[in-house]
């Protein structure tokens, strides 16, 4: 017992003296690293606040600091100062924290060039620079970074070629470089990225074509490069992707056809490939990709008919063909996808109906197929899921009626179906839809009345109804839609006057030319504060204008020719500085026209066809107050000239008398 007590007593003392020694090595790191998070405090300018808990405080170690994030044993493992509008500098002291894994100061307004000082935390897991003002060279170093994983200097303002060297940190997952300025080709170096699963190098200035070695990196789920220059094809190595999920390659000057290999990516869900010069036919082999769920190709040169294959991916929501050169009929299969919500085929050359099942068995919401050539009816059931917010179809060949259903699309937006051939009535009930906006019926053949229930609206903006055979009066609310600003039903067959009383809060634009509306052009008209332009030509108005039109202050076009208005010309018109054009041609306006500032430099061809006016452009009025009519119509200038006459006829019948009593 004696002799084994002074053994386990030394063995105590033994560990009890290695622990006294150990704690000044963890203890004296504590303070440098405060030291350090201190010296970077002082080198950045922090407008909000952000770090005013940054301070010596025994009572406030350094990892309970605002973004500060440290191990179990105190040591400074992470940093996040993102989304704290800081400016200044990264201070060298950012060395001290050697154990630093993660770094994010994103979202900021660091500027300059980024500190080369973050080249040495080679402990560095996460970097995130985003969202600031750094320039010049991206800075060498972080190829050596042999656990970085995520690197994200997207939006900032670095020039030059991208960094080579990153193609040395192979353990790197996430790399993201969008929004730069960045020039040049991507580097072949970036082959030895295996792990890479995102890699976004969008809107740069890189030009050249896609390199072979882009298309090595097996481990790509998300590869977005759109928005630069490149040029050439889309290499059918694309099919060693067999992992991509996103494909973003939009905006640029990709040529030659898409590749047939891209069926092979079965993973692959979205595909964008809009606004470069690819051309040839869409490979049928699209139809393979299952999982796809949008496929933008729009703004191209592809050519031939939309392969029925395209509607085989059940789960496809958003299919973007427009601004293409395609041509046949629309495949009966896309009317059956039970997701899609987008479908946009405008500006093509497609011919035939649309899918009669076309949004009855989808979340449809937006449907753009104008500037085609297509034909037969509107397919019934468009609103049928409900969600419908815009349907656009205007300049095709349409015909038939104007599905009642669309009454009832409660989400509806924007409804534009001018310059077509449809026909029948307006039917009732858009004044109801809660989010009508705009409502583009122009162009057609239709016929029947203006519904009165679309004064209800509160939503509708623009109204459209030009170039029609509609047969009614104006509805006497049609003006007061509270957020109405423009109504145009010029060319129909519209009868009856402008209501007296009218309340127009909102109208900018008023066409109602070409139609057969008569009576007289109410004072009330004045009350549209907001008023820009006024067409009321080619109509049956008689009486005077209003001489409160003139001083509308916003009023900037006013046509009021081809019609019957009599009497003069306001004293005061074309006063207002908005007025700049007016057309007051072929009526029955007399008397001087006013030396106003507009009427001193008007066409005479906009007064032409009124013979009873004169001065001004027009050719000066007889004596000094001109060709004056009697309230009967005689004019006294037409006495003067008869009496003339008779007088002269007078002494000549004498002369001639007396001539032969001589002869």
């Amino acid at each position: 017992m004696g002799t084994k007590m002074p053994f386990f007593f030394l063995y105590l003392l033994s560990l009890y003296t290695l622990h006294r020694h150990a704690l000044p090595t963890n203890a004296a790191t504590a303070p440098d690293e405060t030291a350090a998070l201190l010296a970077i405090k002082s080198s950045l300018i922090d407008p909000l606040g952000a770090l005013r808990n940054w301070k010596s405080n025994p009572g406030m170690p350094h990892c309970n600091w605002t973004g500060v994030q440290c191990d179990t044993k105190g040591t400074v493992i992470g940093l996040n100062l993102s989304n704290y509008n800081l400016s200044g500098t990264i201070s060298d002291d950012i060395l001290l924290l050697s154990n630093l894994s993660s770094l994010k100061i994103c979202s900021n307004a660091f500027s300059d060039t980024l500190p080369a000082a973050l080249t040495g935390l080679t402990s560095l897991k996460f970097l995130d620079v985003s969202v600031n003002n750094f320039d010049g060279r991206f800075p060498v170093g972080f190829g050596s970074f042999l656990q970085l994983t995520y690197l994200n200097a997207s939006a900032n303002s670095f020039e030059g070629p991208l960094p080579a060297d990153i193609g040395s940190a192979n353990a790197l997952e996430i790399l993201d470089f969008r929004g730069c300025f960045f020039t040049g080709s991507i580097p072949a170096s970036y082959r030895g990225l295996q792990k890479l699963k995102f890699l976004g190098l969008s809107g740069n200035k890189l030009t050249g074509t896609l390199p072979k070695e882009l298309f090595e990196l097996s481990s790509l789920e998300k590869l977005i490069i759109g928005y630069n220059e490149f040029e050439g094809p889309i290499p059918a190595d694309i099919a060693n992707l067999t992992k991509l999920q996103y494909l973003d390659m939009v905006v640029g000057n990709l040529n030659g056809p898409i590749p047939p290999e891209i069926g092979q990516l079965k993973m692959l869900n979205s595909i964008f490939l809009y606004k470069n010069s690819l051309g040839g036919e869409i490979p049928k082999e699209i139809g393979n990709l299952s999982s796809l769920v949008m496929l933008d190709l729009s703004d191209n040169m592809i050519t031939g008919v939309i392969p029925p294959e395209i509607a085989l991916p059940s789960n496809l929501q958003w299919l973007n063909l427009m601004s293409n050169r395609l041509k046949g009929t629309v495949p009966n299969g896309i009317g059956d996808l039970p997701q899609l919500e987008v479908l946009l085929l405008w500006n093509n050359s497609l011919t035939g109906p649309l899918p009669a099942s076309l949004g009855k068995n989808s979340p449809l919401q937006l449907l753009d197929v104008s500037t085609n050539a297509l034909s037969g009816e509107i397919p019934a059931g468009l609103c049928e899921g409900g969600n419908l917010t815009k349907l656009i179809l205007f300049s095709n060949a349409l015909t038939g009626p104007i599905p009642v259903g669309l009454t009832t699309c409660m989400p509806l937006v924007r409804m534009r179906m001018h310059n077509n051939q449809l026909n029948g009535t307006v039917p009732g009930g858009f004044g109801k839809l809660p989010r009508l906006q705009r409502l583009e019926l122009a162009g057609n053949e239709l016929t029947g009345e203006i519904p009165d229930d679309i004064c209800l609206s509160t939503s509708l903006s623009f109204i459209d109804l030009s170039h029609n055979q509609l047969q009614s009066r104006l509805p006497s609310c049609i003006l007061s839609i509270p957020s109405l600003q423009s109504f145009m039903a010029a060319d129909n067959e519209l009868t009856g006057g402008i209501p007296g009383e009218l309340d127009c809060p909102s109208v900018s634009t008023l066409d109602l030319s070409n139609n057969r509306l008569e009576g007289t052009i109410p004072s009330s008209l004045a009350s549209c504060a907001r008023l820009v332009s006024l067409s009321l030509r080619n109509n049956h108005f008689n009486g005077s204008i209003p001489p409160s039109i003139a001083m509308m202050p916003t009023l900037s076009i006013l046509d009021l020719s081809n019609n019957f208005l009599t009497g003069s010309i306001p004293s005061n018109f074309g006063s207002s500085p908005a007025l700049e054009i007016l057309n007051l041609a072929y009526n029955h306006l007399s008397g001087p026209v006013p030396s106003t500032s507009l009427l001193r430099t008007i066409n005479p061809d906009d007064l032409a066809g009124n013979p009873g006016l004169c001065g001004g452009v027009l050719p000066p009025c007889s004596g000094a107050t001109g060709m004056l009519e009697s309230p009967s119509g005689f004019r006294w200038a037409d006495v003067r000239l008869v009496a003339a006459g008779w007088a002269i006829g007078f002494v000549i019948g004498f002369v001639i008398g007396i001539f032969k009593e001589i002869i």
